[in-house]
């Protein structure tokens, strides 16, 4: 007999509406997960049960009203959905994975955490991050590692791999993330999720800390592809302030619906090696790619092999901007010294970085940017979508891509680990990890998908064709 949480979050939302299922009760349950699993997978840094009693209470009152007066709900009307704990929701703290900011207590929300709040959805927690969302696995020195539940040796991955724990082991039916290099892509495909990072600008990044780089963005991570762009749709849309903003989708139009539509013959360019030099892709991460460019050349798309010039300036100019990003941090003077080496490391050299430098670096990124949408990927003529493994290699042991003693070879080793996830970043591309294959080990192994800039749509149909083709969902890992 199935369990709460093993209906997708709309079937959840359905069931809410219809008077079904009660949103206290579902958010009983998973507080109850997480109270027997969370030690183990390390998905929470603070769990807010208090909060989400109350806003189950609350959303439960208001489905009655809705069905008593004929209203509709939002689409997520009272589904549990946790926020990574880099971003503010004010009350609750917000340690953005760092000892330094240990008791750290917003009084403003993030723009994302109030239009959840206004969706009508229950805040379970904050989810376990790095330091800052600097490296791509999720150990930050004063919360359990994020562990992947398909083996609970390995990783998660990073920055959001307590989102990706959450979802992947059940304690959320999904749940809040944010990319700035992969950071939800990477857990995603750890994880054996489908992750979304969206266009920049899609999705406000204010009204505290704007990233004015334009690399990083919030995003879902959900277990199947109209759960996550139900999501996508609560959490879009500008807001006065931002730096950027994505184009809007046509008036009426909604991403979920984009789940239900056959997103015609595409053209499908397949990356068939790192655009980084030196960087050697694992076998079972090229066999998902070349599975998939088999499958969708089944489904009738037009899938043709592209190798990119192997050139490290681009990782030169994210390595300054990343370090720029992470000596703007909010440390105070007497946290310093509880930061972690490769936080450390970072911070020095980006105070090094001259604006010139850093100009250069953003100069760099615009026109990667420009020679794809003219040259790659051209409205009618080029490329719709382009294909590459989402990871260099399966999720690896937790510990293993830290290196406290030489944080510069660190850093070296996590851009090799995701040779491909920043190029979007740069670009502003959306892209998307989808789970379609598990290894000899049964370990996920995603493929990424990105698409044209503001074009997140396409993603989500062609992801859903995938999903119908080769369902991931009802694979459950074993502690499910």
């Amino acid at each position: 007999m199935a369990e709460l949480h093993d209906l997708s979050a709309l079937e959840q939302a359905e069931g809410i509406r219809s008077g079904e299922l009660s949103p206290v009760e579902l958010t009983e349950h998973y507080l109850a997960r997480i109270d027997r699993l969370d030690d183990t997978l390390g998905a929470f840094i603070t769990r807010t049960p208090e909060i989400a009693r109350k806003q189950a209470a609350e959303a439960e009152s208001e489905a009655a009203a809705a069905r008593r007066e004929g209203r509709e709900l939002p689409p997520l009307h009272g589904v549990p959905v946790p926020m990574k704990d880099l971003h503010q929701v004010a009350g609750v703290r917000c340690t953005m994975g760092s000892r330094a900011l240990a008791e750290h207590v917003p009084e403003v929300d993030h723009h994302v955490a109030g239009k959840l709040r206004a969706a009508g959805t229950i805040l379970l927690g904050k989810t376990n991050t790095p330091e800052f969302g600097l490296p791509c696995y999720t150990e930050n020195g004063f919360a359990p590692p994020a562990r992947t539940p398909w083996d609970l040796a390995r990783s998660a991955g990073g920055s959001s791999g307590g989102a990706a724990a959450a979802v992947a082991g059940g304690l959320a039916p999904l749940a809040h993330g944010s990319d700035g290099g992969g950071s939800i892509r990477i857990p995603a495909s750890a994880c054996g999720l489908y992750g979304i990072k969206p266009s920049r600008g899609r999705i406000s990044g204010g009204p505290l800390m704007h990233d004015i780089t334009g690399l990083a963005t919030s995003g879902p991570l959900a277990r199947t592809v109209a759960d996550a762009a139900t999501l996508l749709d609560v959490m879009a849309g500008a807001m006065p302030g931002d730096p950027y903003a994505a184009p809007s989708l046509p008036p009426g139009e909604t991403f979920a619906s984009y789940a239900l539509r056959d997103p015609g013959r595409l053209r499908i360019a397949w990356l068939t090696g790192a655009p980084i030099p030196g960087v050697e892709i694992h076998p079972d991460c090229r066999t998902a790619a070349d599975d998939t460019a088999a499958l969708l050349t089944g489904l009738g798309h037009e899938v043709e092999q592209l190798s990119l010039p192997s050139d490290d300036s681009i990782r030169e100019a994210f390595t300054r901007v990343w370090s720029v990003m992470a000596a703007n941090q909010p440390v105070p003077p007497e946290g310093e010294e509880l930061l972690m080496p490769l936080t450390r490391y970072l911070r020095e050299r980006g105070g090094q970085v001259s604006g010139t430098d850093f100009a250069r670096s953003m100069y760099a990124f615009r026109m990667l940017a420009q020679s794809l949408a003219d040259g790659l990927m051209p409205p009618g003529t080029g490329y719709d979508v382009i294909l590459s493994p989402t990871l260099a290699t399966p999720p690896v042991a937790v510990g293993e891509l830290r290196n406290d003693a030489d944080p510069q070879a660190e850093f070296t080793a996590l851009g090799s680990f995701t040779p491909f996830t920043a190029l979007c970043n740069a670009t502003g591309q959306p892209a998307v990890n989808v789970p379609l294959h598990w290894n000899a080990e049964g370990l996920p192994i995603g493929v990424m998908l990105a698409g044209r800039y503001g074009d997140e749509a396409t993603l989500i149909a062609l992801s859903a064709q995938l999903e119908q083709a080769r369902p991931w969902a009802a694979r459950k890992p074993a502690l499910w």
